[in-house]
């Protein structure tokens, strides 16, 4: 169908308002850093500040500018191979492991390189009736791909910070009384059910190829583990039991001496934990984070339940949930921590770790082009996790949307909810 002028001019208007609000708030999350912080690396899977802020930019130079915009001259011929991430086929990259020695180009180099692009981009749209279809998927996946690092800054940051001895605290948080736990148990009759997503509006490639699966009966937990309930496992000898856990679970306890969730800090035969806001008291009500797969599927097996599978999560969300409630906890409500509410919280607050492995659907087709290697090749050694974060904005989550990470990692926002069988 031909798209008329003013659908056209509307698609343009929202690009250029999403493309400005988005960008700013790369610049917000920025902002309560010190100029020493955008550059520190103190792991492989932590990038420096500023090297997200100079990979986002990179992308919408790459993949809209170039190859769109007639004249466009790119800022540095250098940094496509600084920024590069894993786009083997856009040629070289810098070493993931080696991002926090580029003390140059500088952070008021990367500035102006973003401040670059956002006038080009802006002055693309000003000139160019985005009617290709491709291309405005294209657009639309630059500004996921930019929220994603939104919230992988925040990640990076929280471990930069952390990990300092003096625990400085990013920002401010928004004061909240987590309630005290009232878990109950959700059932789902067995049956079929359709997995995936359809409709109208953006969706990744990996959530496609919608199709049907078969449920035995389970329960879903209400509401996600907390720090008191996880304290239970931990001091009932959770991580010194090797029966608790897979093997490479265990194999990985005991050679990085993990005894609990990652910020933990044991000081004066009490436990605190370290949050944006700084060294904080352990809240027991609190939802536990910063916790392994591995952790989870100890936890759970420990507790005499499991993990979800990512259909039963799915399937659990849209009937408890099938819209994001008010309440749901993201980003743009400025906790920057876990809360415990009224509502279920499968949306927002902490990414649920599922018992899934990260695999493609039954016909599941990678995008076309360099773009292609955005999720597909990522299919093994991963596990799924749903449902977002407090890190993640609202408009960028759905039921369907599928998360994965290595099982060791701890330092993403993440949770563990449980289930069971119904026998």
């Amino acid at each position: 169908m031909l798209q008329t002028h003013e659908a056209v001019a509307s698609l343009n208007s929202y690009f250029k308002d999403k493309f400005l609000k988005t960008r700013a708030q790369s610049m917000v999350i920025c902002e309560p850093l010190e100029i020493e912080d955008f550059v520190v690396q103190p792991i492989v899977d932590v990038s420096p500040p500023k090297w997200h802020l100079a990979h986002t930019t990179w992308f919408f130079e790459t993949f809209i500018l170039v190859p769109n915009l007639k004249g466009y001259r790119v800022f540095n011929p250098d940094y496509a191979y600084l920024f590069n991430s894993y786009y083997i086929t856009a040629g070289d990259r810098w070493t993931r492991a080696e991002r926090g020695h580029l003390t140059r180009p500088t952070v008021k180099d990367i500035y102006n390189y973003r401040k670059y692009v956002d006038e080009h981009f802006l002055e693309f749209l000003s000139k160019e009736e985005i009617t290709d279809g491709h291309l405005q998927y294209l657009i639309e996946i630059g500004l996921q791909h930019e929220q994603q690092h939104q919230e992988l800054l925040l990640y990076d940051i929280k471990y930069v910070l952390g990990h300092n001895p003096l625990f400085p605290a990013y920002s401010e948080m928004v004061e909240h009384e987590n309630r005290e736990h009232k878990q109950r148990w959700i059932s789902i009759d067995e049956g079929k059910h359709q997995i995936g997503f359809h409709g109208n509006g953006f969706s990744f490639d990996n959530e496609k190829g919608r199709h049907t699966v078969f449920l035995h009966a389970f329960e879903i937990s209400s509401d996600p583990v907390t720090n008191g309930e996880y304290l239970e496992f931990m001091e009932s000898g959770g991580y010194s039991r090797s029966t608790l856990w897979l093997s490479d679970g265990w194999d990985w306890t005991q050679k990085h001496q993990v005894n609990s969730p990652m910020y933990w800090v044991r000081n004066d035969d009490k436990w605190n934990h370290y949050t944006l806001g700084g060294l904080k008291t352990l809240d027991l009500n609190e939802p536990v984070s910063h916790v392994s797969f591995y952790e989870a599927d100890a936890y759970a097996r420990w507790a005499e339940k499991r993990l979800p599978t990512e259909f039963e999560w799915e399937v659990a969300c849209q009937k408890e949930e099938p819209e994001i409630p008010a309440s749901a906890n993201f980003v743009e409500n400025g906790y920057l921590a876990p809360i415990s509410s009224d509502d279920t919280q499968f949306y927002g607050n902490l990414w649920e770790w599922t018992e899934s492995a990260y695999r493609p659907y039954p016909y599941y087709k990678t995008d076309e082009g360099t773009i292609g290697e955005y999720n597909g090749k990522f299919m093994m050694n991963q596990m799924v996790l749903r449902g977002g974060s407090y890190a993640t904005p609202r408009e960028h989550i759905r039921s369907t949307y599928r998360n994965f990470f290595q099982p060791h990692l701890q330092w993403l926002f993440n949770g563990i909810r449980l289930a069971a069988h119904i026998q």
